[in-house]
């Protein structure tokens, strides 16, 4: 398979190329040359193959012969060891819940892909890969704990300081080996950016051996493209037309969505869901995509004003506005919107969400009142909400259990470099500090 960038699809490079590099050297991300529909009758007998089965179906239509068939299914059964179930929340609304996984975030599946493909890709030279992350959040502790110990790779974790929960952040910060914190005085779109010029600096370039780990790497997209056969797997029986509401921040989970679809997967809507971070909802009105600054909100791993990944999708669409604005509806939810939801589905439900979960289920909702459409609608809960403790605990106004996976980071010392998000900055520490 060959991909190319979004930036010029004449520029096109194997599989091992557009991992590693992460960006294009144009700075346009990588996009699949091919996308294939699978036969119909995968989608037959779906409900009849295990989530690593069909995973591996899915992932061998995209990459073709970059990897080995018997090494890529070793990559596939070391990335889904745990389950993404569906939970009826009411009547024809589900969760698909994606974080039961060992940092408890939907990333954990893209980390754990990309960790096993780049560790595959190190074996076969000599220079060691240093992967750069900028995270608000769920991408640093799920790069970070599915790199952890990984030969021939050291990864570099930035993130905005006082902006993320303490939870994600030990999930990040603890773990020493070949993992370094950064805890920037900025926002995320700081040390997105800051991770963006590195790539593009000559003299980085030429002293390491750099990739990213966010979601502008096509290893993260892949895997995330996953989960929606799964559900579909899930709710087959139920008939009718199916809807997928996705709380987005970086836009890496909608554009894994539309690979399902685009590879053949009935999904009658996507719904982008954000929170004050509006400017895809604002695009899907207006037909003009307005970039700015990122505003601070309580579903913080969504606060990002200029999503990398809708670049993508424009490109998914040939930047067809009115095609993209048919199969794509944007909602945008305050804080207090957000709030309002948890509290109400905790009491009628007794389902306890994240506040970037809320915001999905929001979204689903307000979709299906405009339109009184008969759907099966499915919302992502893409974190445990024990990762947002206090958020949760304030808005429901009461203590909620935090599981043992994530109560171990708690007890662990935090080690973090702080930094300025000037770039010059960061390139004397990469220079000097690996």
């Amino acid at each position: 398979m060959k991909f190319y960038s979004t930036n010029n699809r004449d520029l096109q490079v194997d599989l091992r190329t557009a991992v590693t590099q992460g960006l294009a050297p144009d700075n346009g991300l990588y996009m699949p040359a091919q996308i294939p529909v699978l036969p119909e009758e995968f989608f037959q007998t779906i409900d009849q193959l295990s989530f690593q089965e069909m995973a591996f179906l899915v992932a061998q239509n995209l990459i073709g012969d970059d990897i080995p068939g018997l090494e890529l299914k070793r990559i596939v059964e070391h990335t889904i060891q745990f389950d993404a179930p569906v939970v009826k929340i009411e009547q024809d609304l589900y969760a698909l819940e994606l974080f039961h996984g060992p940092t408890m975030a939907f990333k954990d599946f893209g980390a754990r892909f990309m960790s096993q493909l780049l560790g595959y890709f190190a074996q076969q030279q000599d220079q060691e890969i240093v992967i750069l992350v900028a995270t608000s959040g769920d991408t640093g502790s799920a790069v970070a704990n599915g790199f952890l110990g990984v030969k021939g790779t050291r990864v570099v974790v930035l993130y905005p300081s006082g902006k993320v929960s303490e939870i994600q952040e030990k999930q990040f910060t603890t773990l020493d080996h070949n993992i370094t914190a950064l805890e920037v005085d900025g926002t995320f779109d700081d040390c997105q950016r800051l991770v963006k010029e590195a790539f593009l600096d000559k003299d980085l370039r030429s002293k390491f051996f750099l990739t990213s780990a966010n979601s502008i790497n096509i290893a993260r997209l892949i895997p995330q493209s996953f989960y929606y056969f799964y559900a579909y797997a899930q709710l087959k029986s139920q008939k009718k037309p199916l809807v997928f509401s996705i709380p987005s921040g970086n836009f890496g989970n909608l554009t894994g969505g539309l690979l399902a679809w685009r590879m053949g997967l009935p999904v009658h809507k996507f719904i982008a869901a954000t929170n004050s971070n509006d400017v895809v909802p604002q695009y899907l009105e207006s037909g003009l995509f307005s970039p700015r600054p990122s505003r601070q909100t309580i579903s913080n791993a969504m606060d990002v004003g200029n999503p990398s990944n809708f670049v993508r999708i424009l490109d998914l669409f040939d930047g067809n506005y009115a095609a993209l604005s048919r199969e794509i509806s944007g909602y945008a939810f305050t804080d207090e919107q957000t709030g309002n939801a948890m509290r109400q589905v905790y009491a009628k439900d007794k389902y306890l969400m994240d506040p970037h979960g809320a915001i999905g289920y929001l979204g689903l909702k307000e979709y299906v009142s405009e339109r009184n459409e008969q759907v099966t609608g499915v919302f992502l809960e893409t974190a445990h909400p024990a990762k947002f403790k206090d958020v949760v605990e304030e808005t429901l106004h009461s203590a909620i259990e935090i599981p043992s996976a994530l109560e171990k980071f708690l007890l662990l010392e935090k080690k973090t470099i702080k930094t300025t998000a000037e770039f010059s900055v960061f390139k004397d520490f990469l220079l000097k500090g690996l």
